[in-house]
């Protein structure tokens, strides 16, 4: 791929502009939603996001969104982007399209993004990305937020049974609803209490509770509110119930009651996370409108004689015109003293002497249609008997809504007569004394002998804290059951399941149930009796005896090993949910999954990471939690929490004992070895090895550094390693320095720290420290552990004796002349010394190689242009002959000796250089050096020449000869290839054969 330089010039221009313009500038900031953020399925949410410190904060910006789900955390998906409609990845992309997922600007520099309804795998860690619209790249330009998604647990069901109610207006209305939720993160519930009048599409709230426990009115029931006509009351752990005093025409319409949960959000503020409404009553409120004051007749009927024991049925009528929108009221004498009254709007009172058997259900009045009233008295007694008479009053109701009473109208009087009655009758209760469980159902049996004729039975109870007995419900000759009030949203039943057996029901009995209860029969006929027994209810709460318990047989394992944990859940006898659940050390109590009581499984933890198994037995369940291959991101304190669902309502039990579980590393073979000494000569390469001798794994990687301690005690880092092999030097070592120092790795592995022309300053204590690394079950690398080893390194002066001529020479040579450099080396360190040798040519400021002849004799002509003959004569003795001279080969000569070392820890190694003295040569063009013409004179020269020649020849055949010798009986500490060899030069700079002149 290729770049036109002109067209990078120009923003890499306005970049650095805007940079040093801005380099004092405070730059950008991007910040997010705090998180993390707690979301129930389905739900929507929000996320607001916002960036600062533009230089235009006018301009729009656009933003983008990734995410990173716990499954896999280390890679990131595209959301959306306000900029690239094709931005999403496929998992998100149809919702974006569909704006199922926005994002929607706020104001130029701020966003909120938005998911519609959350999914399970919507949870994660968010990131929020401000597309830099300027050329400064100054700040931070992206921030993360982490969201959970817990499932909906909320639930919201009306108490009554019925979904149509029909009231007189002025009559009292109660509701009750329940309203729970099953979640370990801390929630508040509100609830509201809605009305839909009939043709209104919106509801209008009539009282409503808030998450901080605050009533408020609805718009419209204020001023009855402040009246306490309207109430609402919280009625243990989930229970709402709702109260109007007197209905009004207004109240028609659909009722019902809405709850909402709320969490708390890292910024303190309160988010509404799930919402559901109960299903809805539909109420009809009659008008009651007086339209006729005409006289009014009131009708008593009542048996003329009772036996003892037997019940008393005194019914009323009053008949008179328009009835049915009339008010009046009632009440019922006994030899001219009133035992009860029913007011016009249906309240029933009852006279001081007769309250107590009120309470105990031996009296009862009641409005039984319109103009009809029922009083009952059971069981009677001998003094029961006499007069009786009803006296009813009509009611007109004033503008201010106040009632005005009018004339009262008796009815005929009605003697009856009570007689004493015997009987055989026994009673017995079957189990006298009776331990449940809360939720459990309660089942008494009351058996009865010596009947002689009809029975009837009542149910009461008596609670620990009270003296006197409640009814809950009665069973009459004829069939007929009727519940008490306070048990109208109960389910209980009686039946007589045989002529001596009479049975009592009360499903999902609460530990407020407990008690006392009783069984009273009566006997119907004259002179009947009426007896009683008693049974002893105890109702345990399931958070005394359904008790949770966790632990674990390895709390503590190695990195990579299995764990499992065992919660315990005894004397389960009812269905449970069960929520797995860990606190690492970093984050708030997090669900990894809730097993619910019908088998199914929500996770919210990486599923891939555990494993759950169910174990019933007879009185306990063990629900196993694996954890597989276990990392530190495993790491930390687990619980266990079980909840039921008891009354339609959510209880949660008291969680577990906590259980700490600790992930640890891997013990370390971390095993290092160094040469502990050594000691090198100053200019010699240093090379110091730090052997791994024994590793972790085979797969261990290796972070390594290079410390130096220096002879004045302080210490340095020399250079250090990543795990990646990314070498960086030490924040004192010079550039220069840094040039001399270098580390490899060779198998085993060894660390080799190379120290070239090594100087006194490197002298010192050498530390390598090795950190191993591991990688854990989850792909991220860990340190295991350090191992160091030591090695000191002392560096000497070398003491050497090379020294050559270095005599200054004037030389003047004709035109097409030879001159002659010689190199004479008077003094060596060494007799195993060898030597390379370099002649070089200066003309003007730049001295230029012209040949060398290496240690190993090889030779080398570095110039074309110029022919030379090179010449050994002597040990120490080296020649190089310019041969045909011209003009242009003028100039300074001088040669360059290196005197090379062998030693067995380092072989070959350069130990001095030395240089020549200058050669000054001039090849005069005219040919001023004297011509030789004389024939006898040119003999002579060319003889003295001849026998010169075979002298030396002789001489350099005996040094060969001895230099070989000696070369056997050393053993050949030469390399093999060294003759001719010069692997590492390109052969186009090696001399050929017949370029190559030697002396004769």
């Amino acid at each position: 791929m290729t770049f036109a330089v002109s067209s990078l010039w120009r923003p890499t221009s306005l970049i650095l502009l805007g940079l040093f313009l801005r380099c004092e500038a405070q730059g950008v900031n991007t910040e997010i939603q705090a998180g993390p953020l707690y979301r129930v399925v389905g739900s929507q949410l929000s996320i607001s996001c916002s960036a600062s410190g533009f230089a235009d904060e006018k301009l729009k910006k656009d933003f983008e969104f990734r995410m990173a789900d716990s499954a896999r955390p280390t890679v990131e998906i595209n959301v959306i982007s306000s900029a690239d409609p094709d931005f999403s990845y496929s998992r998100f992309w149809s919702r974006a399209q569909t704006k199922a997922i926005s994002i929607t600007h706020v104001d130029p520099n701020s966003i909120i993004f938005e998911i519609k309804h959350l999914l399970k795998q919507d949870e994660g860690e968010y990131e929020c990305t401000v597309i830099n619209p300027e050329y400064i790249l100054n700040g931070v330009y992206t921030a993360k937020t982490v969201v959970k998604v817990i499932d909906d647990s909320l639930s919201v069901t009306s108490s009554d049974s019925t979904t149509s109610l029909s009231f007189d207006e002025g009559e009292s209305l109660t509701l009750t609803c329940q309203a729970s939720t099953n979640t370990i993160q801390h929630v508040h519930l509100s609830l509201i209490w809605y009305l839909r009048k009939d043709g209104a599409q919106d509801a209008i709230p009539i009282i409503s509770l808030d998450r901080d426990f605050t009533l408020t009115p609805g718009q419209g029931f204020e001023q009855r509110y402040k009246e306490e006509a309207i109430s609402l009351d919280k009625l243990g752990e989930a229970e709402y119930r709702l109260k109007i005093a007197e209905l009004a025409l207004s109240d028609q319409g659909q009722i019902y009651c809405q709850a909402q949960e709320w969490i708390q959000d890292p910024d303190r503020s309160w988010y509404m996370i799930a919402q559901k409404n109960a299903e809805e009553i539909t109420l009809t409120v009659k008008a009651k409108v007086v339209t006729d004051t005409s006289a009014l007749g009131v009708n008593i009927s009542a048996p003329l004689e009772l036996q003892e024991g037997q019940e008393l049925l005194l019914p009323c009528s009053i008949n008179a015109q328009n009835l049915a929108r009339r008010f009046f009221s009632l009440a019922w004498l006994w030899e001219g003293v009133e035992l009860a009254r029913i007011g016009p709007t249906g309240i029933l009172t009852v006279k001081q002497e007769y309250s107590d058997r009120e309470k105990d259900g031996e009296l009862r009045a009641t409005r039984t249609g319109n103009g009809k009233y029922l009083l009952r008295l059971k069981p009677v007694r001998t003094t029961h008997g006499g007069n009786y008479i009803c006296r009813a009053w009509p009611e007109e109701r004033g503008e201010d809504g106040n009632f005005k009473q009018g004339a009262a109208q008796d009815s005929q009087p009605q003697n009856v007569k009570i007689s004493p009655t015997e009987s055989e009758l026994t009673v017995e209760m079957q189990t006298p004394v009776q331990t449940l469980l809360q939720g459990d159902r309660l089942r008494l049996v009351c058996k009865v002998e010596g009947v002689n004729g009809g029975l009837s039975i009542a149910w009461q109870r008596k609670s620990a804290q009270s003296l006197v007995y409640t009814s809950i419900i009665s069973l009459s000759e004829s069939g007929v059951t009727e519940k008490a009030e306070a048990f109208a949203s109960r389910e209980v039943r009686v039946t007589r399941t045989s002529t001596k057996s009479f049975v009592f029901e009360l499903d999902r009995i609460a530990p407020s149930d407990a008690g006392t209860y009783g069984c009273v029969v009566s006997e119907t006929q004259n002179n009947g009796k009426t007896l009683s027994q008693s049974a002893n209810v105890i109702v345990n709460s399931i958070d005394s005896l359904v008790k949770v318990s966790l632990k674990s047989r390895t709390p503590v394992v190695t990195l990579g090993t299995d764990v499992e944990l065992m919660c315990k859940v005894l004397n389960h006898r009812i269905p449970v949910t069960l929520t797995w659940s860990l606190k690492t050390d970093d984050s708030n109590l997090n669900t990894i999954l809730v097993l619910y009581s019908n088998g199914s499984i929500s996770w919210s933890g990486d599923q891939h990471r555990y494993q759950v198994t169910v174990n019933n037995r007879a009185d306990t369940v063990m629900h196993y939690l694996k954890i597989l291959a276990a990392s530190h991101r495993e790491a930390g304190v687990y619980q266990c929490e079980v909840s039921v669902f008891l009354d339609n309502v959510h209880k949660k039990l008291p969680p577990s004992n906590p259980l700490k579980v600790m992930v640890q590393n891997p013990a370390s073979k971390l095993a290092l070895s160094s040469k502990p000494t050594i000691t090198e000569s100053i200019n010699t390469d240093v090379q110091i090895d730090c052997k791994v001798t024994l590793r972790t794994s085979e797969s261990s990687l290796y972070a390594v550094t290079w410390d130096l301690q220096q002879e004045d005690g302080s210490w340095k880092t020399i250079l250090s390693s990543d795990r990646n092999a990314l070498i960086t030097f030490g924040p004192h070592i010079k550039e220069s320095h840094g040039q001399r120092i270098g580390m490899r790795r060779t198998d085993g592995p060894t660390f080799e720290l190379t120290i070239r022309q090594a100087r006194i300053s490197d002298k010192g204590i050498y530390v390598c420290k090795v950190e191993e690394f591991l990688q854990d079950p989850q792909g991220e690398w860990f340190s295991l552990s350090y191992e160091n080893s030591t090695s000191d390194l002392n560096v000497m002066e070398l003491d050497t004796n090379l020294s050559i001529e270095k005599n200054e020479v004037e030389m003047n040579v004709s035109i097409a002349g030879d001159f002659s450099i010689p190199c004479h080396i008077t003094q060596q360190s060494s007799n195993e010394s060898q030597f390379q040798v370099t002649w070089f040519w200066q003309k003007d400021t730049e001295a230029k190689p012209i040949f060398t002849a290496y240690r190993n004799s090889t030779l080398q002509a570095r110039i074309e242009n110029v022919a030379v003959r090179y010449g050994h004569p002597l040990p120490g003795h080296f020649n190089l002959i310019v041969l045909q001279s011209n003009a242009e080969n003028s100039g300074l000569y001088f040669c360059e000796v290196e005197e090379w070392l062998h030693s067995f820890a380092y072989g070959w190694r350069k130990v001095a250089v030395e240089r020549s003295g200058n050669f000054n040569v001039n090849v005069d063009a005219e040919g001023s050096a004297r011509a030789v013409s004389d024939p006898a004179q040119m003999a002579n020269i060319w003889m003295a020449v001849f026998v010169v020649t075979m002298f030396i020849s002789f001489f350099i055949i005996m040094v060969l000869v001895v230099k070989i010798c000696k070369s056997k009986t050393s053993g050949g500490k030469k390399s093999a290839n060294s003759l001719w060899m010069e692997p590492h030069r390109p052969e186009s700079q090696m001399l050929s054969s017949e370029s190559l002149k030697l002396e004769e």
